[in-house]
């Protein structure tokens, strides 16, 4: 039996450093709820920062429903990403989707960032 789907410590970025490192020189995926920033790493694997601002929503409830989605859709598709660093970095109009529409846009910003691991250049930045 294959072992579950996780989101482990050494899978999440954690250090404001991290994040830091993240911000400059990364490549750029954007869809209509959210933006992925990317860089190769080090590791192993992939590891996962998530931004989800006040402003995208003022209520708790709603920001801490997209980052559980964005978590649970990273752990289904984190062995397709190879080692990479990505920031998700939520839109104000992630709010108003639902669950969904959530994991639809994530499952194209994965499939999307494995094409840069293949060799395929789909992202905003020129390379």
């Amino acid at each position: 039996m294959a072992t579950p789907a996780r989101f482990p410590r050494t899978a999440r970025l954690l250090t404001p450093r991290d994040f830091a490192a993240l911000r400059s020189g990364s490549r750029r995926f954007a869809g209509p709820h959210l933006t992925a920033q990317v860089k190769p790493n080090s590791g192993d694997t992939a590891r996962l920062g998530l931004a989800v601002s006040r402003r995208v929503s003022k209520l708790a409830v709603q920001r801490n429903r997209i980052k559980r989605v964005a978590r649970d859709s990273f752990r289904r598709h984190r062995h397709l990403l190879g080692a990479l660093d990505i920031l998700l970095i939520a839109h104000p109009a992630a709010a108003a989707a639902d669950n969904a529409r959530l994991h639809g846009d994530l499952q194209q910003l994965w499939q999307r960032i494995a094409a840069l691991n293949a060799g395929g250049s789909t992202g905003t930045m020129r390379g």
